[in-house]
């Protein structure tokens, strides 16, 4: 709360310089405010009196739009990929799906690898079982398994972050 919203009879006052005055009245507060042409804010409402600082309001919302909007450039949002594969998987295009792999580890991407059973291939769980085992071991130096290889009806799921 801001200037008149602030109902209380005494609060504790914080100058715009960061020194505390001490337990003053709310009215006088913003009578000191207002001839400095500046806002008395609530920063701790909850203290016995509520704690009151004389600011400009509206470059301090400035700066902390600034501060969060900063904040946001710098982090990253981590995004789960999915590569598909088959159990019966011809090197060439083993190959290719592990470069895709890679390319996404490096990217800071998670990976989720499902392999694809049709028809009778169920039965042939350990097929797959193994491709996941030489993916996982093929990109340890990049990646670690963060959910390992799991059958799940006809899809065999494996997660793997990027270091």
């Amino acid at each position: 709360m801001i200037n008149e919203e602030i109902k209380v009879k005494e609060i504790r006052l914080i100058d715009e310089e960061g020194n505390q005055v001490g337990v003053t009245a709310t009215k006088e507060a913003l009578k000191t405010a207002q001839a400095k042409n500046l806002d008395l804010v609530e920063i701790a409402p909850q203290a016995k009196p509520p704690v009151c600082r004389i600011m400009d309001y509206g470059k301090y919302k400035y700066e902390q739009s600034k501060r969060e909007k900063e904040a946001r450039k710098n982090q990253h949002v981590i995004t789960v990929k999915e590569i598909q594969v088959r159990p019966k998987i011809d090197e060439h295009d083993y190959q290719t799906k592990l470069r895709n792999i890679i390319k996404f580890l490096e990217g800071k991407d998670k990976v989720k690898v499902t392999i694809r059973f049709r028809g009778r291939e169920v039965a042939y769980a350990n097929q797959g079982k193994e491709i996941c085992e030489r993916i996982a071991e093929t990109t340890k130096e990049i990646a670690v398994v963060e959910k390992p290889a799991k059958l799940e009806g006809r899809n065999m799921i494996m997660v793997l972050a990027p270091k």
